[in-house]
């Protein structure tokens, strides 16, 4: 099962910059007292500073350091639910996904399934293939009522060259109905900017946010 999670040395190099961060604002917070107790020995004798100045600077500084305490916990809290999505999505790694695409990936033997739903019927409803040349491979469905409409792709019986297409269903209604495609979940990560990402075969990869339906493992996948 190929599931990739944040190693010993990413969880360092987090706390490390956590504890960076968190010595930038000591520091800082060291400043402003310093400064603050230099204005108070420093003030004119004759004409003080208002007190309530400093008060105000000093809930000016604690509303500044409990803004960046918030800042980083969230940023924690956000780390710690990514990595629990990415655990608990890897445990569906083998398993068939039917995930929402405007592109499949197709190696001319493979057939292709999916979904589309109409919100009304269609006399003439025709998925619809598109290279990157612009030649468009048609696969018609005929008439369909409305709501959900299965449907399979032969790439070999069509003799679709292997490639990435874009895919899209045109109906008489000229509605533009989401299409699902489905794969295998073949592995979750983190990418490099923290979220997570799935690879999914026919597709490649997409957001956790993409899939709309897990449907188990095949006897081949157990196996």
């Amino acid at each position: 099962m190929a599931v990739s999670l944040l190693n010993n040395s990413s969880a360092s190099a987090g706390n490390a910059g956590t504890s960076v961060t968190g010595n930038a604002a000591s520091a800082s917070s060291d400043m402003f007292t310093k400064l603050l107790v230099a204005q108070i020995q420093n003030q004119d004798p004759l004409s003080p500073t208002d007190p309530s100045q400093f008060v105000q600077q000093l809930t000016q500084l604690s509303q500044t350091e409990a803004l960046q305490n918030l800042s980083q916990l969230t940023s924690a809290n956000s780390s710690v639910l990514q990595s629990m999505q990415v655990i608990s999505l890897g445990a569906q790694v083998g398993s068939d996904v039917m995930a929402e695409t405007g592109t499949v990936k197709i190696d001319g033997k493979t057939a292709i399934s999916g979904q589309t739903t109409l919100a009304a019927s269609s006399t003439a409803t025709t998925v619809v293939l598109t290279g990157d040349d612009g030649t468009k491979y048609s696969v018609k469905l005929g008439t369909q009522a409305a709501g959900t409409v299965p449907f399979t792709i032969d790439t070999a019986g069509l003799k679709i060259p292997a490639g990435t297409y874009k895919m899209s269903v045109e109906t008489s209604s000229k509605e533009t109905p989401p299409v699902d495609v489905q794969g295998r979940l073949n592995s979750v990560r983190l990418s490099a900017a923290g979220g997570v990402v799935l690879n999914v075969s026919n597709i490649g990869e997409i957001a956790p946010t993409s899939i709309t339906a897990f449907n188990g493992k095949s006897a081949s996948a157990i196996q």
